[in-house]
C-alpha cells in the first residue's frame, strides 16, 4: 500500500494515530496497492474500477451478477473510446487502462493477490455486512476493506468483522471519474494507520480526499441539508412554488442546480430516506428536521426524473418547465417611498428603480399616494411596517440579499391593497430584472435559504467534526456550491447571518433557527468563520509551529 501522506483531523481517526501506516498492533499498512477488487457493477462500481484502471492500478470487477459484470466492462470500454475521441486521454493510456481492468465471475473468489476490496453494493447494511464477512474469509489479512456507503456507518458495516480495524469508508460521487471528491471516513475501530493510506490513494487516483466523521450523512450529505430541508420548509409554508425557490436559489444566490431541481435529480426514493436518517441520526437535531413533503410524494411514486414526474414533470428525461408569469410593462403609474431603516439598502434600491424611470419619493414620511418598499433582514415586511409605523395596506417588502444585482424577489404581505402590490411589482419589472412574487415571511427566500447552509456548516465545525477547510472543500467540491458554507459566510458577513436567524428565531420560535455557537461567538470575537483560533490542543504544540 502507498505510504501515509494525510494529516486527519483531531480525534477522528481513533487513538494512536502515528502516520506511520501501522495500526498500533504490529501489522502494517505501508505497503503499496497495486491490485484492487471491485464488488458491485453498477454505475458506481464500473465509474470506480475505471477510474482505478486509468489511474495505473489492476482492478478486478465483480458482481453477484455474472452478466452485470460483462455489461459494466463493455461500458467502460465505451468510455474510454470517447474520451480518446474527445482528446482527453491517449490512445495508448486507454488501451493499458483496458489491460488493467479484469472482469471476475465471484466477489468472494479467493484474493491472495488484492492489497484493497471496495465495496459499491446497494445501500443496505445487512447486504454490506454480509459481503465483508465473506470477503474476510478469502481476502489475507493484509488486504484492506474499503465501503463506498453514503449514508450508513461505517462503524456498524465493520462490526460484522472479526477484525473491524481492516474496513474504512471511500465515499466517491457520481459520476466517479468526474466528481473529483472522496470522503475518507474512519469507523469506530479503523486502523488508525489506514485512512492516511486511503487519502494517499485517493490522491494517486488523481481525487481531491477530505477526512469526514462517521456521523450522519458524514460531511456532504450533512452539510446539503441546509438547503434541501429549508426549501422544503418554504414550500410548505407555501412561501412560493419549487420553480420559484429554484429561481431564487441560482439568480440571487449563484448556485448551479436548485434545491427541487436536485431533489429530482437524485430521486426521492434515494434523498427522502437519506433526509430522515440523518435528522433521527442526531435525535431530532431541528436544524435537519424534513417536512411531511417527502414522504408524501415519495408514496405517490413522485420521485423525480427517473418516474417522469416530481416536482417537475419530465418527457423522456426533459424536464418541462412552466413559462414564468410576465410581470406589468412599464413603471407603475404611482410613486414609491423605501423605507430608510437598511440606508444601503434603501440607497441601491433607489438608484436601481430611479434608472428605470420609476418616481422614488425623497420624503421623511411615506406620502398618501405611494407604494412604500421595505428591505428587512429576518423579518416579514409586515413585521418591519408594523414596527416602523407605516401604512401595512401599502407596503411590499423586497429582499436585499445580494443587493438587487440579479432576480428581484417581492413579498406580499396579506394585508397589502392587490392594485398597489401590482404597482409595486411593476416598479421592480421596470428595472429589466427578473422578478419572484412570494408571499411575506420572516426573511423571505434567498436569506433563509443562504442562513440554512451556512448554520449548517457552522454546527459541523462547532461539534469538531472536520476542520473548516474540510467542510468547504466538501460542499464545494460534492455539492458545487460557489462557496464553501463557511466562506460563503464570511463573504455575506458573519453579524448579518446572526442577524437574520435571530430575527427568524424570534418571530417564528422555531429552534431550527437558532444561531450555530460557532457562528455567533466568531461574529462577537471578529474571527474569520473559517479559523478554528486557538485550540486547547495549541497550547502543547512546538513554538515553532505556532501561527
Amino acid at each position: 500500500m502507498a505510504e501515509s501522506t494525510g494529516q486527519p483531523p483531531a480525534g477522528q481517526d481513533g487513538t494512536g494515530q502515528d502516520g506511520t501506516g501501522q495500526d498500533g498492533t504490529g501489522r502494517d499498512w505501508s505497503g503499496r496497492i497495486d491490485r484492487v477488487r471491485v464488488v458491485g457493477a453498477g454505475v458506481m462500481g464500473r465509474g470506480i474500477a475505471q477510474l482505478v484502471a486509468t489511474a495505473g492500478i489492476h482492478v478486478e470487477l465483480a458482481d453477484a451478477v455474472p452478466a452485470a459484470v460483462a455489461d459494466a466492462v463493455t461500458q467502460v470500454h465505451a468510455v474510454l473510446d470517447r474520451l480518446v475521441a474527445k482528446g482527453r486521454l491517449t490512445a495508448d493510456r486507454a488501451e493499458l487502462a483496458r489491460s488493467r481492468l479484469h472482469p471476475l465471475a465471484d466477489p468472494l473468489a479467493p484474493a491472495p493477490d488484492c492489497d484493497l476490496v471496495i465495496e459499491a453494493v446497494r445501500e443496505d447494511l445487512d447486504t454490506k455486512r454480509a459481503l465483508f464477512a465473506g470477503l474476510e474469509r478469502v481476502c489475507p489479512a493484509r488486504t484492506a476493506f474499503a465501503t463506498n456507503t453514503s449514508s450508513l456507518s461505517v462503524t456498524e458495516i465493520a462490526s460484522a468483522l472479526t477484525d473491524p480495524g481492516r474496513l474504512v469508508g471511500l465515499h466517491f460521487f457520481n459520476p466517479v471519474p468526474l466528481m473529483r471528491l472522496v470522503e475518507v471516513v474512519a469507523g469506530a475501530r479503523t486502523a488508525p494507520g489506514l485512512p492516511d493510506v486511503m487519502t494517499a490513494l485517493v490522491r494517486r487516483l488523481g481525487h481531491e480526499p477530505v477526512r469526514a466523521p462517521d456521523t450522519p450523512g458524514f460531511l456532504v450529505n450533512h452539510a446539503g441539508r441546509g438547503l434541501v430541508t429549508e426549501a422544503l420548509q418554504l414550500l410548505a409554508e407555501a412561501v412560493a412554488d419549487p420553480a420559484d425557490i429554484d429561481r431564487v436559489a441560482r439568480d440571487v444566490l449563484g448556485l448551479r442546480m436548485g434545491p427541487f431541481e436536485l431533489l429530482d435529480l437524485t430521486g426521492l426514493d434515494v434523498s427522502h430516506p437519506v433526509l430522515e436518517s440523518i435528522w433521527s441520526g442526531f435525535y431530532a437535531e431541528p436544524r435537519l428536521r424534513p417536512t411531511w413533503i417527502t414522504r408524501t410524494r415519495m408514496r405517490a411514486g413522485l420521485l423525480g426524473r427517473k418516474t417522469g414526474a416530481g416536482f417537475y414533470r419530465y418527457v423522456d428525461g426533459v424536464r418541462q418547465d412552466e413559462p414564468e408569469p410576465v410581470p406589468p410593462a412599464g413603471p407603475p403609474g404611482v410613486p414609491v417611498w423605501i423605507d430608510p431603516a437598511e440606508p444601503a439598502a434603501r440607497r441601491a434600491l433607489a438608484e436601481l428603480l430611479g434608472g428605470a424611470g420609476v418616481r422614488v419619493v425623497e420624503a421623511e414620511r411615506p406620502p398618501a399616494d405611494a407604494v412604500v418598499l421595505v428591505t428587512p433582514y429576518g423579518r416579514s415586511a409586515a413585521s418591519a411596517a408594523l414596527a416602523a409605523g407605516l401604512p401595512v395596506d401599502r407596503v411590499c417588502g423586497v429582499d436585499p440579499l445580494g443587493g438587487f444585482a440579479g432576480r428581484l424577489t417581492l413579498a406580499v404581505p396579506p394585508s397589502v391593497h392587490p392594485a398597489l402590490a401590482r404597482a409595486a411589482l411593476a416598479a421592480l419589472a421596470a428595472t429589466g430584472r427578473a422578478v419572484t412574487v412570494a408571499r411575506d415571511v420572516p426573511g423571505s427566500i434567498a436569506q433563509r435559504l443562504a442562513a440554512a447552509v451556512v448554520n449548517t456548516g457552522c454546527f459541523l465545525a462547532e461539534q469538531r467534526l472536520a476542520r473548516p477547510a474540510d467542510i468547504d472543500t466538501a460542499v464545494r467540491l460534492g455539492l458545487g456550491y460557489p462557496r464553501g458554507p463557511l466562506e460563503w459566510g464570511q463573504h455575506l458577513g458573519p453579524d448579518l447571518l446572526v442577524r437574520v436567524l435571530t430575527g427568524l428565531h424570534s418571530a417564528t420560535g422555531d429552534p431550527r433557527y437558532r444561531p450555530s455557537a460557532w457562528l455567533v461567538e466568531r461574529a462577537r470575537l471578529g474571527l474569520a468563520l473559517t479559523d478554528t483560533g486557538t485550540e486547547p490542543a495549541d497550547l502543547f504544540a512546538p513554538a515553532d509551529q505556532e501561527q
